[in-house]
Parts: structure tokens; sequence; C-alpha cells
């Protein structure tokens, strides 16, 4: 088999399995099956400043969910994935989310912004940053600034648009009467780099 037709066959794979690693994390997550989920993470994933590994992560995640979540549920969409070389990748998700918490139903949009590695044959989250736009009781639709609002919490904003300059670009630059100009295509592999441009990635405050 020529160079170029298994290249392409293992791009095709990787993309498989990293898609997996999406629907394997929503489906652990919601189920509880800590064990099962922090080992879609590689071993050595930063917790914290002072913390690394699977262990810290499961630690943070059982006082997390048992604390704050009677139930949750993750329904994830619209998966882009480009690769920086074959055995690193980053990804956006989109991810419609439910939670049974304090009493409330929360319902929340937001997208993971990841990081990939494959490692020993195998590819895991490096890091995965999540972007909220919204998270709101399921009766009261979150009209205006400051979208995330949890029960016993004063609303805050989410950070889901941070990583893109084109949201603010768009309301600070309207149409005016001349023809809009297009835009080059993104370089193949390209789409989310071109996108994010220059832009730094938020500080994201945890639910």
């Amino acid at each position: 088999m020529d160079e170029n037709l298994t290249a392409r066959i293992d791009r095709l794979e990787s993309l498989d399995e990293i898609r997996q690693l999406a629907a394997k994390y929503s489906l652990s997550l919601d189920m509880r099956d800590l064990d099962a989920h922090v080992n879609l993470f590689a071993e050595d994933i930063r917790v914290s400043r002072e913390k690394v590994g699977r262990s810290y992560l499961k630690g943070w995640l059982d006082d997390t969910l048992r604390l704050q979540f009677t139930g949750t549920s993750h329904h994830i969409g619209n998966h882009v994935i480009e690769f920086k070389d074959p055995d690193h990748a980053i990804g956006v998700v989109y991810s419609k989310n439910e939670h049974e918490t304090n009493g409330e139903w929360v319902i929340m949009q937001m997208i993971y912004w990841d990081d990939y590695e494959r490692i020993d044959g195998r590819w895991y989250f490096r890091r995965r940053l999540p972007c909220y736009w919204y998270a709101t009781d399921l009766n009261k639709p979150p009209i205006g600034d400051n979208k995330m609002r949890w029960p016993d919490r004063e609303p805050y904003a989410g950070a889901y648009h941070d990583l893109w300059p084109s949201w603010q670009r768009f309301w600070d630059k309207p149409p005016n009467s001349k023809e809009p100009e297009v835009a080059v295509p993104a370089p193949l592999n390209e789409f989310l780099t071109t996108m994010r441009g220059t832009t730094d990635v938020p500080k994201i405050k945890i639910r």
C-alpha cells in the first residue's frame, strides 16, 4: 500500500476515534463512571497548577458532581477537527446540556475547545476548555447579558464567543452601501485556526 493511501486511512481512523472520545466523554460523565471518564484524558493531564494526573481529575470530578448535580445529560452536536500533525489535533464540539441541580432544571449551551494527542497508538484529550453561552432554568430564557444563571449564584458571562474575534467584528462593523468583500477561503485543515487568528484563550469561570 502506498504511503499516501496509508496516511489517508490513518487520518480517517483518527477522525473517528476522536469523535468517539467526545461521545464517550458525555456518556461516562452522565453515567458517573469516573474511571472510564478520566481514562479518556492523557495520563499526565494537568488538573491545577499543582496537581497532575487522572487520580486528581477523578477526585475533582467526584466532588463537583456529588455536591452540585443530581443528574446531567450532555448532547453533543457539531464537531470540527483539524490536525497539526499525525499525532496532534484540535477540535470544537457543540454541547447542549441539562442538569438537575438544587431543586431546579438548568439547561446550558456551550462549546468545548479541545486539544487531542495520540499516545502509544490511542487518542486522548490533552485539554478541554469549556466556553459557555448560557445556563438558565428551563422556563426562564436568558435574555440579555450574563446568561450563566445558576440557582443561588449571581449571573455571569460564560465566554462562549470569546474564542472567536469574528463575533465582535460583526457587531463593531455594520454593513455599508458598498458590496461586501469576500474573504479568501481558509487553507485546508486550518478552518479553526483561521477563525481564531491570534485570539488569546479566555479565562473560563467553572460553574
